[in-house]
């Protein structure tokens, strides 16, 4: 395994595993894994969160990028570190970054206002996450590209095929992708379809 930002500029998709079945979701994350995809976050909302990861990893070994998401709390940092998360996603700029920074786990952290990633980097992120990407769009990843051309930027919330192209060309590091991606699958759908949309998106990239 490289490192976490080497690769998901490498890579330039993140997988969003969210569900309602814990067996589902766990089985998405091998699934993702098997057709290709590096790294993968598993969100806190997800049934048995903590026990997908944990299984996961224990599946996947110890170089898997993977990590936990909707991460919000100090204690959520923890926990997450403890069922062997890799890295750290947030929602938003909130005590969970520098918790995880301080862990040293990356964290990608969730920030939509310049204010919010002046301080997300200054609590330690490594990342940011442009969440929600759709509510402004492109034009708002370029117009914060100006003032910050070398923190990277990863876009999460609305993206699908066709977006994630877009972000990707106006500078984007990698996408965040949930539903579009995931689908069904997480709440027990179709595995085989979850494989063909993996394989749509790696041809974007």
């Amino acid at each position: 395994m490289t490192g976490f930002l080497p690769d998901l500029t490498e890579h330039r998709l993140l997988a969003i595993v969210r569900g309602p079945d814990r067996e589902a979701a766990l089985n998405t994350v091998l699934t993702l894994a098997e057709e290709g995809v590096r790294l993968t976050e598993v969100s806190l909302v997800t049934a048995g969160a903590l026990e997908v990861i944990r299984a996961a990893r224990a599946a996947l070994g110890p170089g898997a990028h993977l990590g936990a998401g909707t991460v919000v709390t100090a204690d959520d940092a923890r926990r997450a570190a403890d069922a062997g998360a890799s890295f750290l996603v947030t929602p938003a700029v909130s005590e969970a970054v520098e918790t995880g920074a301080a862990l040293g786990l990356p964290v990608l952290a969730g920030a939509l206002t310049p204010t919010e990633v002046v301080a997300a980097c200054a609590a330690g992120a490594a990342a940011i996450k442009l969440f929600p990407a759709s509510l402004g769009g492109v034009r708002h990843l370029r117009a914060l590209r100006d003032p910050f051309p070398d923190i990277p930027f990863v876009p999460v919330g609305g993206v699908g095929p066709a977006e994630a192209a877009d972000y990707l060309a106006a500078g984007a590091v990698a996408v965040g992708v949930g539903s579009p991606l995931v689908g069904d699958a997480a709440a027990g759908g179709d595995l085989e379809a979850l494989k063909a949309r993996v394989r749509g998106f790696r041809e974007l990239l």
